[in-house]
């Protein structure tokens, strides 16, 4: 083949390649995909990023050309630019409609001439569109409720709503699903509805007016970031921006974005609102080819508080340094497609440089070829470490879960099994006691005993009953059975519960001589099980009923366990009888496999479980009459049922709690204990112990730190495990607080590892003592640290006026006193300065500067500062040359006469005297 040829060839060949790039070129104009975007305004930093990020996503899809139109708050002139997009005969048009009604029409009008359109954040009135595109606005309204539920401290919140702009769906939605939840709550008041235009100016005024009158306001809703703004402002201006909580909505990534005003404390929360501007182009490109797509695509919404802004604001930042990375190399993709045209622009043009342009042309096509398939391997890697991710996150959370629910299962075991130990061990000694000194008086004490070996035992049995039924090694051993005899019986068992509590606990039956073949031994477990969990959660002067229906025509019998509780929410309620399962309102101890055994064993008598939730709990099990659903290796014969009580301790027992308590002397000043635990056997026998030599108040672990706060006790003792919050956290406040602070604190806990201890000594406790713990050694504790407290008082009391007020102690009550006398000092000339000034200065109460004194001093505060004068009085008197009428001045005495008969009155002599 010779070099003409070749050169031939090559000629045709390249004269091909450059029709066909031609060829290609014009395909490619014809195959582009045209979107217009209907934007309502760009004068905010979350327009702008929506338009960004569809910018972005459109320069990563070159057959895409998008025209995005600014209607700046205008609907007419929004009207306008979809009419010019329906004209234009654009593949398809994306609209963010500044109000629903108005926009509705023209979005039809382009759906009439086969235009989709694509509704991104706000929807049209009637929802008529191919595709809606945006986070579920009323799922933002009920996160911004459940965060205002979930902090609640106080009985009654107020809450000011602040909505977007009239008309807009988003501002229609978000309210009614802010309202939807706070329905439920009657302590939770919406006070106010401003109504806003989405920008910060349109609020303030009406927000001014409405603080000014003196309503009290502890959450601001608002609809958008830059509203919340607003309101803060506000707040700050008025000097209230420490006393509102604000949540707003957006959550951008911007200098003045919510997450910002979340970490710098403007806003307690903000609704992370996605703009989807990537999504709305992927799905619009979707439509136009004619995929199957989802008519309503819901964008994931998440709260951004301090707890997690950080990780947020730390993973917008690295998805703003990717879209950087992908601009860049979209930009070098650019230049390196301008390099190839202008080198096929050259190949046309010097048809003498062939082997030169050949050379180009190729390199060039190799190059895109290059960076397309790197493009591709890209994609393909990324999408492996998606989803690799996402299993590996998966696995971990199954893991977790499983591993915390075994941990909480022997934890609440741990201290179910604690609690009743300790209590059996001191009723022991305390009965050795009792028995030693006075040989009477040991029945509470035995009852004790009796009834926790009682709740031990079936505590193991409930481990081990938990082990057989994942092994399935039960055996049924039905025998005929009188159900309102068997009934009768364990209502017994729990009758002195119910009476101490004053609860309301019956049977009813409408037919006493019914008989049911069960398992009186595994039906036992299902109904303390069943009881045990209507007691625990049924609160004092309410009502358990166990109702027995024998329901003729449907051969079956139904046992209902009712109470008045506190209920299971709906959305748990299908998973009560799974096993570790706890309900997001139980806040007290449990194992969690209760239920589910329960379950597991009315299954193996062929019965059924439900449960339902109204006011309170009722669980209902349906059995069916006769045995002939049993095999014949199920049922035996059993001796009918005895009617056995335990230990009979009297029918007027429970009405007489006092048996064991020696005379209490009322009249004489004694040491105030206040005991802060949450069962009611221990917090009982610690009271009927303690109240021989001590005042008591006792708190079952919901109101603690107000307790404490309210009877300012001598002692605090109080359990580590406790309803909302738990031992560490209440003595952390109570230590924290200058009104507590002084109050020696013993922690009682099931927790015997250091950890726990090196926590107990953080939180501020002055003694840890584990379960099971002697009742001696809690009494000599206590002696201990009320002597403690009386050597540190006599040294406060002796050394208070030499102390220096500028020296540095990290003790509170030192540092109380300095500031007391420091504040003393300093208004020392003044005869008017007063307790009600003093309290003024230090910023508290004057009951609680009373209180505080007296318990640091046992000295009263006008005494005190009195003593405070004549010290300073009698010091000028040794050291300087002032007249006495002087010194009385400079003292704060009002006059010389009576500054030398209070001090005559002190020091046995009078100023002269001393001079």
């Amino acid at each position: 083949m010779n070099i003409g040829v070749v050169f031939n060839k090559c000629f045709y060949w390249i004269l091909g390649f450059v029709l066909m790039l031609f060829s290609c070129n014009n395909n490619n104009s014809s195959d582009k995909i045209n979107i217009g975007f209907a934007q309502a305004m760009t004068n905010d930093d979350w327009r702008r990023s929506m338009n960004d990020a569809m910018q972005l996503q459109t320069s990563l899809i070159p057959e895409v050309n998008l025209v995005i139109y600014d209607a700046n708050y205008e609907v007419e002139r929004q009207i306008n630019q979809i009419e010019r997009f329906i004209a234009d005969s654009l593949d398809i048009i994306i609209v963010s409609p500044i109000l629903s009604k108005p926009i509705t029409p023209i979005v039809q009008k382009a759906l009439d001439a086969n235009i989709p359109v694509l509704v991104v954040d706000r929807k049209t009135e009637n929802e008529t569109y191919t595709a809606y595109l945006g986070a579920d606005n009323k799922e933002v309204g009920n996160k911004a409720a459940n965060r205002i539920i979930a902090s609640m401290t106080t009985d009654t919140i107020r809450v000011v709503e602040i909505t977007g702009l009239e008309g807009s769906s988003p501002a229609e939605e978000r309210s009614y699903g802010f309202k939807k939840v706070l329905d439920g709550h009657k302590n939770i008041k919406i006070i106010k509805t401003i109504r806003g235009n989405w920008e910060s100016e349109s609020i303030e005024e009406n927000f001014k007016n409405f603080l000014k009158n003196g309503v009290g306001v502890d959450y601001v809703f608002a609809h958008n970031d830059r509203m919340a703004r607003g309101a803060w402002q506000v707040a700050r201006d008025l000097g209230l921006e420490n006393t509102i909580q604000i949540i707003g909505v957006d959550g951008l990534n911007t200098p003045s974005g919510g997450i910002r005003m979340v970490k710098d404390g403007v806003l307690d929360a903000t609704i992370l609102y996605p703009t989807g501007g990537e999504e709305a182009i992927k799905l619009a490109v979707e439509i136009v080819k004619n995929k199957s797509v989802v008519k309503n695509n819901i964008l994931t919404t998440t709260v951004i508080d301090k707890f997690n802004a950080n990780i947020m604001q730390d993973q917008y930042d690295k998805i703003q340094e990717q879209r950087a990375q992908i601009a860049n190399q979209i930009k070098a993709i650019g230049q390196q497609e301008e390099k190839y045209y202008a080198q096929n622009n050259l190949l046309l043009v010097t048809m003498g440089l062939l082997a030169i342009i050949l050379s180009l042309a190729l390199y060039s096509i190799y190059s895109m070829f290059t960076i397309r398939k790197k493009n591709r391997q890209l994609e393909l890697t990324a999408n492996k470490v998606i989803v690799q991710r996402s299993q590996i996150e998966k696995i971990a959370q199954e893991v977790k879960e499983s591993n915390e629910a075994k941990f909480n299962l022997f934890t609440g075991l741990s201290h179910e099994f604690k609690t009743p130990i300790t209590l059996i061990l001191s009723s022991i000694e305390s009965i050795l006691d009792t028995a030693k000194n006075k040989g009477f008086g040991i029945m509470n004490e035995v009852e004790l005993i009796y009834n926790n070996s009682n709740r031990l035992l079936r505590l193991v049995n409930q481990l081990l009953d938990f082990r057989k039924l994942d092994d399935r090694k039960f055996t049924l051993r039905a025998s005929k059975t009188n159900i309102y005899t068997f009934t009768k019986a364990i209502h017994k068992d729990f009758a002195s519960e119910a009476k101490k509590r004053n609860i309301k606990f019956k049977v009813e039956c409408n037919d006493e001589n019914l008989d049911v073949y069960i398992d009186r031994n595994l039906m036992d477990k299902v109904y303390f099980n069943l009881l045990s969990n209507a007691f625990k959660f049924t609160p004092d002067n309410g009502e358990i009923t166990i109702s027995i229906y024998n329901t003729i025509e449907k051969n079956m019998v139904n046992i209902r366990f009712s109470d008045t509780g506190i209920g299971i929410p709906k959305d748990e309620i299908d998973n009560v009888f799974q096993p570790f399962f706890k309900g997001s309102n139980n806040k007290k101890k449990s194992s969690g496999i209760g239920l589910h055994i329960s379950k597991e064993l009315v299954e193996l008598h062929k019965g059924h479980i439900e449960v339902r939730s109204v006011q309170g709990s009722i669980f209902n099990i349906s059995l069916l009459k006769g045995r002939d659903h049993f095999n014949d290796n199920e049922v035996i014969i059993e001796d009918d049922m005895v009617d056995n009580l335990g230990l009979d301790f009297g029918p007027d027992y429970f009405d007489n709690q006092t048996h064991l308590l020696e005379d209490v002397d009322t009249n004489k000043e004694r040491y105030s204990i206040l005991i802060i635990e949450d069962n009611t056997d221990l917090s009982m026998f610690l009271k009927s112990k303690l109240q021989i030599e001590y005042k008591i108040y006792l708190s079952n672990g919901t109101d603690s730190t107000e307790r404490a706060f309210e009877v300012i006790p001598d002692v605090i003792i109080c359990d580590l495990d406790l309803p909302y919050k738990n031992g560490f956290e209440v003595c952390s406040i109570l230590k924290s607080d200058w009104r507590t602070s002084h109050i020696p604190t013993i922690i009682l806990t099931a927790l015997g590892n250091k950890e726990s201890f090196v926590e107990g000594m953080k939180s501020g406790a002055d003694l840890f003592l584990t379960k099971p713990f002697s009742y001696s050694v809690l009494m000599q504790s206590i002696q201990s640290l009320l002597y403690n407290r009386e050597k540190l008082r006599y040294y406060y009391t002796n050394s208070i006026y030499k102390l220096d007020h500028s020296g540095c102690s990290n003790n509170m009550e030192q540092e109380f006193l300095d500031k007391l006398n420091y504040t003393i000092k300093n208004n020392l000339e003044n005869a008017d300065f007063n307790v009600e000034q003093l309290a003024v200065d230090l910023g508290i109460s004057r009951m609680q500067l009373y209180r505080k004194v007296k318990a640091i001093l046992d000295l009263n505060i006008s005494d005190y500062i009195n003593n405070f004068r004549l010290e300073n009085s009698k010091q000028l008197l040794e050291k300087t040359n002032l007249t006495v009428a002087e010194i009385a001045y400079k003292s704060g005495f009002s006059s010389p006469n009576y500054f030398s008969t209070v001090f005559k009155k002190k020091y046995g002599d009078s100023p002269n005297s001393i001079r």
